[in-house]
């Protein structure tokens, strides 16, 4: 359809999800909190905007998000403040303003929408959303497992077979800095071979450049200094240990040194689930220990690992592998054909609600002939229709037939009415 040049539309890069769409939203979404759940993960909620500095301090002020991607802007007091980029940053913020770490243990998830200034591209928004878990307070290799552990059960439960995980250990910070002088030196006397963003990055942040994806640079790439013959001893026996832990569990894994993630705050464990099945964006969970965060905020020093999961690359992995998504569709729905009957539907409809959890019933509104109503209930994609004429209304009694299979309409009270409709809301099995 033409549109004039005067219609307000959508933001580039973000992006409506409409009502029939949505069902894979809703399904996911569940499954990721009924997951959380599982392991005792409990949810937190924090704002959709916070003050920049936050993101300064922890992302780093040479990263790509913080140099370039941000949505930042003063707020009528003059103040900085930025929507957020990513989860982690908000929550151990969180965190600590409400003293939940204080020599305490915790767990916690969240879901919503992150925002990134980037060239839109499919599986890239610039509204996304993430599902995110981080965990506080414990220091071992064992919770790092857990985390890989709650995605690879993730995968199983959607069915999704083509995802391979990916680890390395960035070490301590005293041990990345030294390995920083090295990388700098050999980087340094092939400046030439280096492309122009690795160059600007030569200085500020020389680890990414081991995560370039500029095929002309691979071979420089693989030949340089590995981050794993720099590993401090304690770093390495985390490390070895979260290998046994996985082994022991199962998991198939490989340790990719030049993994080390775009974070600034990032310090040993890092990881990423990873496929082929999307193209360029073919990372689908990534995260990793930050140790050293929640001190550098303010709070007190506190082990630290966690992950996000991006919904839309999610989403669009299940539909390439096409995931079955269980239908939601109407139990019932109430046509009324009379005054009596359309005035007693409202009220009928609300007991049924209330004699039936979970009971997915829509009313006709808007009036129309017998017929009319049918094929409204008809389009609607209801299991049933329930018919209602002034003689019904006057008795108590409701008309009940089958819409998806063959079947007569038959009369009975609203008793007898709710008992068929808690069969199939038992049938249905979904919430």
């Amino acid at each position: 359809m033409a549109r004039s040049p005067n219609n307000i539309q959508a933001v580039r890069g973000m992006n409506d999800v409409l009502p029939d769409r949505t069902a894979p939203w809703q399904y996911l979404e569940q499954r990721l909190a009924m997951l959380a759940a599982a392991y005792g993960y409990r949810e937190i909620r924090f704002p959709l905007v916070e003050r920049t500095a936050l993101f300064r301090r922890s992302i780093g002020e040479v990263t790509d998000i913080v140099e370039k991607e941000m949505y930042s802007f003063e707020d009528r007091n003059g103040e900085s403040l930025t929507l957020r980029p990513e989860g982690t940053a908000g929550c151990v913020r969180a965190c600590i303003e409400h003293g939940l770490l204080h020599q305490r243990q915790q767990r916690l998830w969240y879901l919503g929408p992150m925002f990134r200034h980037e060239r839109p591209q499919k599986g890239r928004y610039r509204q996304f959303h993430q599902f995110g878990v981080e965990a506080f307070g414990l220091e071992g290799p064992d919770i790092d497992a857990e985390l890989i552990l709650m995605g690879a059960r993730l995968w199983r439960e959607l069915g999704l077979r083509e995802i391979r995980l990916e680890l390395n250990s960035l070490g301590s910070a005293a041990a990345r800095a030294a390995y920083r002088a090295v990388l700098v030196e050999y980087l340094r006397d092939h400046e030439a071979d280096l492309d122009e963003d690795s160059r600007r990055r030569l200085d500020s942040n020389p680890l990414r450049i081991l995560d370039s994806k500029n095929p002309a640079m691979q071979s420089l790439i693989e030949a340089a200094p590995r981050l794993s013959d720099h590993l401090d001893p304690a770093s390495a026996d985390h490390f070895a240990g979260l290998c046994r832990h996985l082994d022991e569990a199962g998991v198939a894994y490989r340790v990719n040194p030049r993994l080390v993630r775009g974070l600034d705050y990032y310090s040993r464990t890092v990881f990423e689930w990873v496929t082929d099945r999307l193209g360029a964006q073919g990372t689908l969970c990534a995260g990793g220990r930050y140790d050293g965060l929640v001190a550098q905020l303010g709070g007190p020093q506190t082990p630290a690992i966690g992950f996000a999961i991006g919904l839309e690359r999610l989403l669009g992995l299940m539909e390439v592998e096409a995931v079955a998504v269980p239908p939601r569709p109407l139990h019932a729905y109430l046509v009324a054909l009379g005054e009596r009957a359309a005035l007693a539907a409202g009220p009928t409809a609300e007991r049924l609600r209330d004699a039936v959890p979970g009971l997915r019933l829509q009313l006709h509104c808007g009036g129309g002939s017998f017929k009319s109503q049918f094929k409204r209930a008809d389009r609607s994609g209801a299991l049933v229709a329930l018919v209602m004429g002034d003689e019904e209304a006057a008795a108590g009694r409701l008309g009940i037939k089958p819409l998806r299979e063959e079947g007569e309409q038959v009369t009975l009270t609203r008793d007898e009415v709710a008992q068929r409709l808690r069969r199939l809301v038992a049938e249905d099995g979904i919430n």
